[in-house]
Protein backbone atom coordinates (compact mmCIF):
# COMPACT_ATOMS: atom_id res chain seq x y z
CA UNK A 1 0.00 0.00 0.00
CA UNK A 2 1.29 3.83 -0.73
CA UNK A 3 2.34 5.90 1.81
CA UNK A 4 -0.25 8.45 3.22
CA UNK A 5 0.62 11.67 1.49
CA UNK A 6 2.12 13.99 4.30
CA UNK A 7 5.42 15.78 3.82
CA UNK A 8 6.38 17.67 7.45
CA UNK A 9 9.32 19.53 6.78
CA UNK A 10 9.30 21.45 10.33
CA UNK A 11 9.27 23.20 12.50
CA UNK A 12 9.84 26.48 10.85
CA UNK A 13 11.91 28.74 12.98
CA UNK A 14 10.35 30.37 16.15
CA UNK A 15 9.16 34.16 15.30
CA UNK A 16 11.08 36.25 17.36
CA UNK A 17 9.21 38.06 20.42
CA UNK A 18 8.29 40.84 20.35
CA UNK A 19 8.08 41.86 16.81
CA UNK A 20 7.10 44.43 14.33
CA UNK A 21 6.73 43.22 10.82
CA UNK A 22 7.78 47.18 9.47
CA UNK A 23 11.00 46.31 11.93
CA UNK A 24 11.76 43.12 10.42
CA UNK A 25 11.27 44.22 6.43
CA UNK A 26 13.47 47.60 7.11
CA UNK A 27 16.18 45.90 9.19
CA UNK A 28 18.86 45.74 6.59
CA UNK A 29 18.05 49.76 5.76
CA UNK A 30 21.03 50.66 8.13
CA UNK A 31 23.50 48.05 6.23
CA UNK A 32 23.63 50.22 2.98
CA UNK A 33 21.76 53.40 3.49
CA UNK A 34 22.23 54.45 0.51
CA UNK A 35 21.55 51.25 -1.97
CA UNK A 36 18.49 51.37 -3.88
CA UNK A 37 15.75 49.21 -2.23
CA UNK A 38 13.41 50.55 -4.93
CA UNK A 39 13.40 51.53 -8.78
CA UNK A 40 9.90 52.30 -10.25
CA UNK A 41 10.89 52.02 -14.37
CA UNK A 42 9.55 53.81 -17.39
CA UNK A 43 10.91 53.36 -21.01
CA UNK A 44 13.58 56.07 -20.28
CA UNK A 45 13.80 56.65 -16.47
CA UNK A 46 14.09 55.37 -13.48
CA UNK A 47 12.72 56.60 -10.08
CA UNK A 48 14.86 55.64 -6.90
CA UNK A 49 14.20 54.92 -3.40
CA UNK A 50 17.70 54.65 -1.48
CA UNK A 51 16.86 52.05 1.99
CA UNK A 52 17.44 55.84 4.10
CA UNK A 53 14.73 57.14 1.93
CA UNK A 54 12.38 54.80 2.29
CA UNK A 55 12.88 54.13 6.18
CA UNK A 56 12.71 57.97 6.98
CA UNK A 57 9.45 57.81 4.71
CA UNK A 58 7.73 55.18 6.20
CA UNK A 59 8.85 55.79 9.66
CA UNK A 60 7.57 59.26 9.07
CA UNK A 61 4.33 58.63 8.10
CA UNK A 62 4.56 55.87 10.62
CA UNK A 63 4.74 59.23 12.88
CA UNK A 64 2.21 60.99 11.73
CA UNK A 65 -0.56 58.30 12.27
CA UNK A 66 0.48 57.34 15.96
CA UNK A 67 0.26 60.91 16.41
CA UNK A 68 -3.55 60.96 15.25
CA UNK A 69 -4.38 58.48 18.12
CA UNK A 70 -5.73 55.96 16.91
CA UNK A 71 -6.05 53.33 19.01
CA UNK A 72 -3.59 50.05 18.72
CA UNK A 73 -5.20 47.41 16.24
CA UNK A 74 -7.29 49.83 14.28
CA UNK A 75 -7.89 49.30 10.81
CA UNK A 76 -6.86 51.32 7.92
CA UNK A 77 -8.34 50.96 4.63
CA UNK A 78 -6.33 51.81 1.82
CA UNK A 79 -7.73 53.10 -1.65
CA UNK A 80 -4.92 54.21 -3.69
CA UNK A 81 -3.93 53.33 -6.66
CA UNK A 82 -0.59 52.02 -8.49
CA UNK A 83 1.87 54.43 -6.94
CA UNK A 84 4.81 54.16 -4.24
CA UNK A 85 2.37 55.59 -1.75
CA UNK A 86 0.89 51.97 -1.37
CA UNK A 87 3.87 50.05 0.13
CA UNK A 88 4.63 53.25 2.20
CA UNK A 89 1.38 53.71 3.81
CA UNK A 90 1.17 49.64 4.25
CA UNK A 91 4.19 49.73 6.33
CA UNK A 92 4.25 52.96 8.03
CA UNK A 93 0.60 51.87 9.53
CA UNK A 94 1.91 48.60 10.87
CA UNK A 95 4.64 50.32 12.24
CA UNK A 96 2.18 52.24 14.27
CA UNK A 97 0.46 49.13 15.32
CA UNK A 98 -2.43 50.14 13.42
CA UNK A 99 -3.83 47.12 10.82
CA UNK A 100 -3.78 48.07 6.86
CA UNK A 101 -6.11 46.69 4.54
CA UNK A 102 -4.95 47.21 1.04
CA UNK A 103 -7.96 47.05 -1.75
CA UNK A 104 -7.69 46.54 -5.54
CA UNK A 105 -8.22 50.40 -7.06
CA UNK A 106 -10.65 48.30 -9.29
CA UNK A 107 -13.25 48.22 -6.68
CA UNK A 108 -16.58 49.73 -7.39
CA UNK A 109 -18.06 51.71 -4.84
CA UNK A 110 -21.07 49.12 -3.75
CA UNK A 111 -18.43 46.03 -3.53
CA UNK A 112 -16.22 49.00 -1.50
CA UNK A 113 -18.88 50.38 0.68
CA UNK A 114 -19.72 46.36 1.60
CA UNK A 115 -15.96 45.85 2.72
CA UNK A 116 -15.93 48.66 4.65
CA UNK A 117 -19.12 47.79 6.78
CA UNK A 118 -17.14 44.62 7.55
CA UNK A 119 -14.11 46.33 9.27
CA UNK A 120 -14.75 49.34 10.27
CA UNK A 121 -11.78 51.53 9.12
CA UNK A 122 -11.08 54.22 11.63
CA UNK A 123 -9.34 55.69 8.54
CA UNK A 124 -8.90 55.69 4.93
CA UNK A 125 -5.84 56.70 2.35
CA UNK A 126 -6.97 57.23 -0.84
CA UNK A 127 -5.95 58.11 -4.10
CA UNK A 128 -8.17 60.93 -6.28
CA UNK A 129 -10.90 58.93 -8.72
CA UNK A 130 -10.59 55.94 -6.47
CA UNK A 131 -14.17 54.67 -5.61
CA UNK A 132 -14.59 54.94 -1.84
CA UNK A 133 -17.22 53.48 0.71
CA UNK A 134 -20.37 55.15 1.17
CA UNK A 135 -21.40 55.66 4.42
CA UNK A 136 -18.53 55.27 6.55
CA UNK A 137 -17.59 57.88 9.47
CA UNK A 138 -13.72 57.19 9.33
CA UNK A 139 -11.80 60.18 8.38
CA UNK A 140 -10.04 60.47 4.62
CA UNK A 141 -6.43 61.14 3.79
CA UNK A 142 -5.70 61.96 0.19
CA UNK A 143 -2.44 60.53 -1.13
CA UNK A 144 -1.16 64.25 -2.36
CA UNK A 145 -1.12 64.83 1.52
CA UNK A 146 1.38 62.16 2.13
CA UNK A 147 4.37 63.40 1.73
CA UNK A 148 3.60 66.57 4.31
CA UNK A 149 2.76 64.14 6.59
CA UNK A 150 5.56 61.88 6.16
CA UNK A 151 7.78 64.69 7.67
CA UNK A 152 6.71 64.28 10.88
CA UNK A 153 9.23 63.15 13.74
CA UNK A 154 10.00 58.80 13.02
CA UNK A 155 8.32 56.85 15.47
CA UNK A 156 10.40 53.28 15.54
CA UNK A 157 8.12 50.37 15.00
CA UNK A 158 5.96 49.11 17.86
CA UNK A 159 6.70 45.71 19.16
CA UNK A 160 4.36 43.63 20.43
CA UNK A 161 2.62 40.12 20.12
CA UNK A 162 3.57 38.15 17.11
CA UNK A 163 0.58 36.75 17.28
CA UNK A 164 -1.20 40.05 16.93
CA UNK A 165 -3.45 40.96 13.69
CA UNK A 166 -0.53 43.16 11.03
CA UNK A 167 -2.64 43.46 8.46
CA UNK A 168 -5.85 42.28 6.55
CA UNK A 169 -6.24 41.34 2.85
CA UNK A 170 -9.87 40.45 1.48
CA UNK A 171 -10.89 37.48 -0.76
CA UNK A 172 -13.74 36.17 -2.72
CA UNK A 173 -12.88 32.55 -1.44
CA UNK A 174 -14.63 29.66 -2.55
CA UNK A 175 -18.10 31.19 -1.65
CA UNK A 176 -18.05 34.17 -4.06
CA UNK A 177 -18.64 35.93 -0.69
CA UNK A 178 -15.89 38.89 -0.33
CA UNK A 179 -13.76 37.37 3.39
CA UNK A 180 -11.49 39.86 5.57
CA UNK A 181 -8.44 37.59 6.03
CA UNK A 182 -6.59 38.76 8.91
CA UNK A 183 -3.09 38.00 9.30
CA UNK A 184 -0.75 38.16 12.33
CA UNK A 185 2.95 40.06 12.01
CA UNK A 186 4.37 36.92 11.87
CA UNK A 187 3.35 36.13 8.87
CA UNK A 188 6.67 38.06 7.34
CA UNK A 189 8.53 36.08 9.05
CA UNK A 190 7.53 32.91 7.51
CA UNK A 191 7.92 34.29 4.14
CA UNK A 192 11.78 34.00 5.12
CA UNK A 193 10.83 30.05 4.38
CA UNK A 194 10.15 31.28 0.50
CA UNK A 195 13.83 32.70 0.38
CA UNK A 196 15.55 29.39 -0.16
CA UNK A 197 12.19 27.22 -0.88
CA UNK A 198 10.92 29.25 -4.07
CA UNK A 199 13.39 32.38 -4.82
CA UNK A 200 16.71 31.60 -4.44
CA UNK A 201 17.13 34.91 -3.55
CA UNK A 202 20.40 37.41 -2.26
CA UNK A 203 20.95 40.30 -1.05
CA UNK A 204 22.85 40.94 -4.63
CA UNK A 205 19.54 40.45 -6.48
CA UNK A 206 17.40 42.69 -8.89
CA UNK A 207 13.96 41.29 -8.72
CA UNK A 208 11.76 42.62 -11.57
CA UNK A 209 8.08 42.50 -10.50
CA UNK A 210 5.60 42.86 -13.57
CA UNK A 211 2.36 43.60 -11.06
CA UNK A 212 1.21 46.94 -9.81
CA UNK A 213 2.25 48.26 -6.25
CA UNK A 214 -1.76 47.64 -5.24
CA UNK A 215 -1.36 44.02 -5.90
CA UNK A 216 -0.54 41.27 -2.84
CA UNK A 217 1.53 39.17 -5.15
CA UNK A 218 3.76 42.25 -6.09
CA UNK A 219 3.24 43.78 -2.25
CA UNK A 220 5.00 40.42 -1.25
CA UNK A 221 7.05 39.23 -3.29
CA UNK A 222 8.06 42.13 -5.28
CA UNK A 223 8.69 44.54 -2.21
CA UNK A 224 8.72 43.11 1.16
CA UNK A 225 10.71 40.15 0.64
CA UNK A 226 13.62 41.94 -1.38
CA UNK A 227 13.53 44.61 1.14
CA UNK A 228 13.68 41.92 3.80
CA UNK A 229 16.89 40.80 3.03
CA UNK A 230 18.32 44.08 1.37
CA UNK A 231 17.86 43.46 -2.30
CA UNK A 232 16.72 45.75 -4.98
CA UNK A 233 13.05 45.84 -5.80
CA UNK A 234 12.20 47.12 -9.32
CA UNK A 235 8.79 47.59 -10.08
CA UNK A 236 7.53 48.88 -13.95
CA UNK A 237 5.63 52.19 -13.77
CA UNK A 238 1.91 52.29 -14.41
CA UNK A 239 0.74 51.60 -17.45
CA UNK A 240 3.86 49.74 -18.68
CA UNK A 241 3.22 46.86 -21.55
CA UNK A 242 3.83 43.50 -20.99
CA UNK A 243 5.66 43.75 -24.55
CA UNK A 244 8.38 46.60 -22.47
CA UNK A 245 9.30 43.86 -19.90
CA UNK A 246 11.82 41.95 -21.86
CA UNK A 247 13.72 45.17 -22.68
CA UNK A 248 13.69 46.93 -18.97
CA UNK A 249 14.55 43.15 -17.92
CA UNK A 250 17.78 43.61 -19.86
CA UNK A 251 18.53 47.64 -19.53
CA UNK A 252 18.12 47.38 -15.78
CA UNK A 253 19.84 44.56 -15.15
CA UNK A 254 17.32 42.34 -13.37
CA UNK A 255 18.28 39.13 -12.19
CA UNK A 256 15.15 37.63 -10.84
CA UNK A 257 11.81 37.99 -12.54
CA UNK A 258 7.95 37.56 -11.24
CA UNK A 259 4.69 37.55 -12.70
CA UNK A 260 1.65 36.04 -13.37
CA UNK A 261 1.25 33.43 -15.80
CA UNK A 262 -0.69 35.53 -18.27
CA UNK A 263 2.45 37.88 -18.34
CA UNK A 264 4.98 35.21 -19.45
CA UNK A 265 2.37 34.39 -22.39
CA UNK A 266 1.88 38.23 -23.32
CA UNK A 267 5.74 38.65 -23.47
CA UNK A 268 6.52 35.28 -25.66
CA UNK A 269 4.48 36.71 -28.80
CA UNK A 270 7.08 39.25 -29.30
CA UNK A 271 11.09 37.87 -29.82
CA UNK A 272 12.92 37.87 -26.68
CA UNK A 273 16.24 39.84 -26.25
CA UNK A 274 19.22 38.66 -24.61
CA UNK A 275 19.06 38.47 -20.65
CA UNK A 276 22.55 38.03 -19.15
CA UNK A 277 21.86 39.02 -16.07
CA UNK A 278 18.27 37.03 -15.39
CA UNK A 279 18.62 33.84 -13.03
CA UNK A 280 15.24 32.68 -13.21
CA UNK A 281 11.60 33.84 -13.37
CA UNK A 282 8.65 33.02 -10.46
CA UNK A 283 5.44 32.32 -11.19
CA UNK A 284 2.21 32.19 -9.01
CA UNK A 285 -1.41 33.61 -8.63
CA UNK A 286 -2.79 30.44 -11.13
CA UNK A 287 -0.96 27.19 -12.62
CA UNK A 288 1.58 28.13 -15.02
CA UNK A 289 0.98 25.71 -18.27
CA UNK A 290 3.46 23.61 -19.54
CA UNK A 291 3.97 24.95 -23.21
CA UNK A 292 4.62 28.15 -21.74
CA UNK A 293 7.15 27.41 -19.11
CA UNK A 294 9.10 25.29 -22.07
CA UNK A 295 8.65 28.20 -23.96
CA UNK A 296 10.06 30.91 -21.76
CA UNK A 297 13.40 28.36 -21.34
CA UNK A 298 13.96 28.32 -25.31
CA UNK A 299 13.40 31.95 -25.45
CA UNK A 300 15.81 33.17 -22.53
CA UNK A 301 17.66 30.06 -21.05
CA UNK A 302 16.55 30.45 -18.29
CA UNK A 303 13.73 28.60 -15.85
CA UNK A 304 10.48 29.79 -13.83
CA UNK A 305 10.22 27.93 -10.53
CA UNK A 306 6.19 28.30 -10.09
CA UNK A 307 4.77 28.57 -6.37
CA UNK A 308 1.53 27.60 -4.91
CA UNK A 309 -0.17 29.49 -1.94
CA UNK A 310 -2.93 31.47 -1.09
CA UNK A 311 -4.72 34.82 0.37
CA UNK A 312 -5.29 32.82 3.89
CA UNK A 313 -1.48 31.28 4.08
CA UNK A 314 1.93 32.35 2.10
CA UNK A 315 2.70 30.07 -0.61
CA UNK A 316 4.04 26.73 0.86
CA UNK A 317 4.72 24.41 -2.30
CA UNK A 318 7.12 25.33 -4.78
CA UNK A 319 10.00 24.73 -6.99
CA UNK A 320 13.53 26.29 -6.06
CA UNK A 321 16.61 27.01 -8.50
CA UNK A 322 18.67 24.15 -6.30
CA UNK A 323 15.63 21.79 -6.23
CA UNK A 324 13.34 22.13 -9.42
CA UNK A 325 9.91 20.93 -9.43
CA UNK A 326 9.65 17.46 -11.44
CA UNK A 327 7.61 17.94 -14.69
CA UNK A 328 3.81 18.77 -14.18
CA UNK A 329 4.27 19.16 -10.46
CA UNK A 330 4.47 22.46 -8.35
CA UNK A 331 7.04 20.72 -6.48
CA UNK A 332 8.06 20.28 -2.71
CA UNK A 333 6.34 21.36 0.57
CA UNK A 334 9.46 24.23 1.62
CA UNK A 335 11.27 23.49 4.20
CA UNK A 336 9.07 24.68 8.20
CA UNK A 337 5.94 23.13 6.24
CA UNK A 338 3.81 20.56 6.90
CA UNK A 339 1.91 19.30 4.28
CA UNK A 340 -1.36 16.35 3.33
CA UNK A 341 -3.21 15.73 1.03
CA UNK A 342 -6.68 14.37 2.98
CA UNK A 343 -9.81 12.71 1.90
CA UNK A 344 -13.26 14.19 2.71
CA UNK A 345 -13.11 12.83 6.66
CA UNK A 346 -10.30 14.94 7.00
CA UNK A 347 -7.14 12.23 6.55
CA UNK A 348 -4.71 11.68 4.54
CA UNK A 349 -4.67 9.78 1.47
CA UNK A 350 -2.20 7.30 0.08
CA UNK A 351 0.14 8.99 -2.52
CA UNK A 352 -0.92 8.92 -6.04
CA UNK A 353 -4.61 9.08 -4.72
CA UNK A 354 -6.19 12.71 -5.43
CA UNK A 355 -6.76 14.98 -2.30
CA UNK A 356 -7.34 18.40 -1.16
CA UNK A 357 -4.16 20.32 0.07
CA UNK A 358 -4.50 20.74 3.37
CA UNK A 359 -1.47 22.77 5.55
CA UNK A 360 -1.13 22.51 9.27
CA UNK A 361 -2.25 24.65 11.43
CA UNK A 362 0.43 25.69 13.02
CA UNK A 363 2.07 26.76 9.91
CA UNK A 364 3.73 30.92 11.16
CA UNK A 365 2.21 31.42 7.62
CA UNK A 366 -1.51 30.73 7.92
CA UNK A 367 -4.06 33.41 8.52
CA UNK A 368 -5.58 34.23 12.39
CA UNK A 369 -9.18 34.08 10.56
CA UNK A 370 -11.49 35.81 8.94
CA UNK A 371 -12.40 39.14 10.26
CA UNK A 372 -16.01 38.77 11.78
CA UNK A 373 -16.90 35.38 10.08
CA UNK A 374 -15.93 32.70 13.19
CA UNK A 375 -17.86 29.95 12.05
CA UNK A 376 -16.09 30.62 8.00
CA UNK A 377 -12.96 30.24 9.88
CA UNK A 378 -13.40 27.33 11.76
CA UNK A 379 -15.13 25.73 8.16
CA UNK A 380 -11.81 25.54 7.18
CA UNK A 381 -10.33 23.74 9.18
CA UNK A 382 -10.59 19.73 9.51
CA UNK A 383 -12.84 18.59 12.67
CA UNK A 384 -9.84 17.91 15.04
CA UNK A 385 -7.71 21.37 13.96
CA UNK A 386 -4.82 20.26 12.57
CA UNK A 387 -5.05 20.98 9.19
CA UNK A 388 -6.47 23.94 6.96
CA UNK A 389 -7.92 22.95 3.90
CA UNK A 390 -7.05 24.60 0.82
CA UNK A 391 -10.16 23.59 -1.50
CA UNK A 392 -7.15 22.58 -3.98
CA UNK A 393 -6.67 19.36 -5.56
CA UNK A 394 -3.22 17.34 -5.93
CA UNK A 395 -1.74 14.52 -6.28
CA UNK A 396 1.62 13.27 -4.67
CA UNK A 397 4.20 11.59 -5.86
CA UNK A 398 6.50 9.07 -3.77
CA UNK A 399 8.98 11.72 -3.56
CA UNK A 400 6.53 14.44 -1.81
CA UNK A 401 6.64 16.78 -5.40
CA UNK A 402 2.17 17.74 -5.58
CA UNK A 403 0.69 17.77 -9.05
CA UNK A 404 -1.91 20.21 -8.90
CA UNK A 405 -5.18 18.96 -9.98
CA UNK A 406 -7.82 22.42 -9.42
CA UNK A 407 -10.00 23.78 -7.52
CA UNK A 408 -12.11 21.43 -5.95
CA UNK A 409 -15.24 22.78 -6.99
CA UNK A 410 -13.51 23.29 -10.80
CA UNK A 411 -13.36 19.17 -10.80
CA UNK A 412 -14.26 17.92 -14.08
CA UNK A 413 -16.78 14.83 -14.30
CA UNK A 414 -16.36 12.59 -16.98
CA UNK A 415 -18.79 9.63 -17.12
CA UNK A 416 -17.58 8.78 -13.75
CA UNK A 417 -14.30 10.22 -13.64
CA UNK A 418 -12.80 13.11 -12.26
CA UNK A 419 -10.68 15.01 -14.40
CA UNK A 420 -8.46 18.21 -14.01
CA UNK A 421 -9.24 21.14 -15.83
CA UNK A 422 -5.52 21.94 -16.30
CA UNK A 423 -5.17 18.68 -18.35
CA UNK A 424 -7.40 19.58 -20.85
CA UNK A 425 -6.25 23.18 -21.12
CA UNK A 426 -2.39 21.73 -21.06
CA UNK A 427 -3.45 19.59 -24.32
CA UNK A 428 -5.41 22.38 -25.85
CA UNK A 429 -3.27 25.30 -25.09
CA UNK A 430 -0.39 24.09 -27.34
CA UNK A 431 -2.77 24.47 -30.49
CA UNK A 432 -1.08 27.19 -32.59
CA UNK A 433 -4.32 29.36 -33.22
CA UNK A 434 -6.08 29.26 -28.97
CA UNK A 435 -4.55 32.13 -27.29
CA UNK A 436 -5.99 30.95 -24.18
CA UNK A 437 -7.86 27.84 -22.72
CA UNK A 438 -10.44 27.07 -19.74
CA UNK A 439 -11.81 23.87 -19.44
CA UNK A 440 -15.43 23.93 -17.43
CA UNK A 441 -18.58 21.72 -17.18
CA UNK A 442 -21.49 22.93 -18.16
CA UNK A 443 -25.37 22.04 -17.90
CA UNK A 444 -26.36 21.07 -21.25
CA UNK A 445 -29.65 19.89 -19.75
CA UNK A 446 -31.96 19.50 -16.69
CA UNK A 447 -29.99 16.22 -16.49
CA UNK A 448 -26.75 16.51 -18.49
CA UNK A 449 -23.79 18.16 -17.85
CA UNK A 450 -20.87 18.36 -20.51
CA UNK A 451 -17.35 19.21 -20.41
CA UNK A 452 -16.31 22.89 -22.40
CA UNK A 453 -13.52 24.12 -23.48
CA UNK A 454 -13.76 28.10 -23.68
CA UNK A 455 -10.91 29.26 -25.79
CA UNK A 456 -9.96 32.83 -26.62
CA UNK A 457 -8.65 33.17 -30.76
CA UNK A 458 -8.66 35.79 -33.50
CA UNK A 459 -11.22 34.13 -34.73
CA UNK A 460 -13.46 30.77 -34.04
CA UNK A 461 -12.03 27.78 -34.99
CA UNK A 462 -14.00 24.84 -36.48
CA UNK A 463 -14.98 22.28 -33.38
CA UNK A 464 -14.10 18.97 -35.57
CA UNK A 465 -10.48 20.39 -35.92
CA UNK A 466 -10.46 21.27 -32.22
CA UNK A 467 -12.03 17.74 -31.14
CA UNK A 468 -9.10 15.98 -33.88
CA UNK A 469 -6.59 17.98 -31.57
CA UNK A 470 -7.75 16.94 -28.47
CA UNK A 471 -8.68 13.47 -29.10
CA UNK A 472 -4.91 12.75 -30.23
CA UNK A 473 -3.34 14.39 -26.86
CA UNK A 474 -6.36 13.15 -24.65
CA UNK A 475 -8.69 10.06 -23.62
CA UNK A 476 -12.13 10.15 -24.90
CA UNK A 477 -13.59 10.64 -22.24
CA UNK A 478 -11.58 13.66 -21.48
CA UNK A 479 -11.90 15.22 -24.85
CA UNK A 480 -14.86 18.30 -24.84
CA UNK A 481 -17.82 18.15 -26.32
CA UNK A 482 -17.87 21.81 -26.82
CA UNK A 483 -16.08 24.46 -28.06
CA UNK A 484 -16.87 28.04 -27.28
CA UNK A 485 -14.99 31.41 -28.43
CA UNK A 486 -14.21 33.78 -26.42
CA UNK A 487 -12.88 37.28 -27.15
CA UNK A 488 -11.22 37.24 -23.70
CA UNK A 489 -11.61 34.84 -20.42
CA UNK A 490 -12.40 36.43 -17.42
CA UNK A 491 -10.25 36.69 -15.00
CA UNK A 492 -10.49 38.17 -11.41
CA UNK A 493 -8.49 41.34 -10.29
CA UNK A 494 -5.86 39.47 -9.70
CA UNK A 495 -5.69 37.63 -12.82
CA UNK A 496 -7.17 34.58 -12.02
CA UNK A 497 -9.20 32.45 -14.46
CA UNK A 498 -12.98 32.35 -13.26
CA UNK A 499 -14.23 29.27 -14.55
CA UNK A 500 -17.25 29.28 -12.43
CA UNK A 501 -18.16 32.42 -13.65
CA UNK A 502 -17.69 31.28 -17.65
CA UNK A 503 -19.61 28.57 -16.49
CA UNK A 504 -22.58 30.72 -15.18
CA UNK A 505 -22.21 33.29 -18.27
CA UNK A 506 -22.90 30.15 -20.20
CA UNK A 507 -25.40 28.19 -18.68
CA UNK A 508 -27.81 31.71 -18.35
CA UNK A 509 -27.40 32.18 -21.82
CA UNK A 510 -27.70 29.04 -23.46
CA UNK A 511 -30.60 26.49 -22.76
CA UNK A 512 -28.42 24.03 -24.87
CA UNK A 513 -24.94 23.67 -26.63
CA UNK A 514 -23.23 26.48 -28.62
CA UNK A 515 -21.11 23.93 -30.47
CA UNK A 516 -22.45 20.03 -29.65
CA UNK A 517 -19.43 17.34 -30.70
Amino acid sequence: MNAPSVVNRGPAPPCPDPFNLTAHVLGKAQDDPDKVALAVLSQSSAERWSYSRLERTVLGLAGAFHAMGHPKGSRVLMRLGNTVEFPIVYLAAIAADLVPVPTSAQLTEPEITGMAATIAPSLVVASEGVALPQGCAAPVIMADELSGLAEAEPLAPIPGDPNRPGYIVFTSGTSGVPRAVVHAHRAIWARQMMVDGWYGLRPTDRVLHSGAFNWTYTLGTGLMDPWTIGATALIPSPGTESKMLPLLLKRHDATLFAAAPGVYRQMLRSPMPPLPKLRHGLSAGEKLPTSIQDAWTDATGTEVHEAFGMSECSTFLSGAPDHPAPPDTLGYPQPGRHVALLNDAGRPVPQGTPGVIAVATDDPGLMLGYFGAEEASQARLTEDGAWFVTGDMGRMGSDGAIAYLGRNDDMLNAGGFRVSPLEIEAALGVHPALDEVAAVEVSVKSDTTVIAAFYAAGEEVDPDELTAFAEARLAHYKTPRLYVCCEALPRSANGKLQRKALRQQYEAAHGAPGHPV
